[in-house]
């Protein structure tokens, strides 16, 4: 049976519940984005799901209806610091930047996956699959889903040949071929093992 995701976990908390998640692990190229969202429980968006499940033009309809009404943060770990900290510690430190970034602290967050990033503003659970689970989750996954698009966007067209736009710095044949053709941009990860083994070879 499908999960839809819902609002019991935040109900059952009761206060400010915040969700929390990130995009961008798993690129070649770009930043890692997270996002923090606290919802209105009175203003829910219909249609919330896990970014992954949802078209581009859904992902942004449902972003702008979020923001309209729901506290929005977002936070963001540089290329240089996923290479120095490697990426799982870059998406913790993306989050808890996200976190941080709300208007005022949450009462709880809800923190997709199964880590909790360090020195967050309030007490936090883990929710292993949670853009599928909690509907705050899945909002935050949409609008750091959005976020990092629209970046990368912007990047391929100050450095085209990757494919950027359409495939968000993940490695594509298309990107691939890039790297070997045009090569290292300042924008690449270098810790990951592609575009190490070009700088290497």
């Amino acid at each position: 049976m499908r999960s839809v995701p819902d609002f019991s976990r935040e109900a059952a908390l009761g206060g400010r519940v915040a969700g929390v998640d990130e995009v961008g692990r798993g690129p070649l190229a770009g930043p890692v984005t997270a996002a923090a969202v606290v919802l209105d429980p009175g203003r829910l968006p219909p249609g919330l799901n896990d970014s992954k499940k949802l078209t581009a033009a859904r992902r942004t309809a449902l972003g702008t209806a979020i923001e309209a009404h729901a506290e929005v943060s977002l936070g963001w770990a540089s290329v240089e610091e996923i290479d120095a900290i490697n990426i799982r510690n870059a998406a913790l430190l993306a989050m808890r930047r996200a976190v941080e970034g709300l208007p005022t602290p949450p009462t709880h967050a809800l923190i997709d996956g199964n880590a909790i990033p360090d020195g967050l503003p309030c007490p936090a659970t883990a929710v292993v699959k949670g853009d599928a689970l909690s509907l705050s989750i899945s909002a935050a996954s949409i609008i750091a889903k959005v976020a990092r698009d629209a970046v990368m966007i912007r990047l391929a067209e100050e450095f085209p040949g990757y494919g950027w736009e359409k495939n968000a710095g993940y490695p594509t044949k298309l990107h691939l071929q890039g790297l070997q053709d045009i090569g290292v941009t300042p924008h690449h990860r270098r810790s990951f093992r592609p575009v190490h083994n070009i700088l290497c070879a």
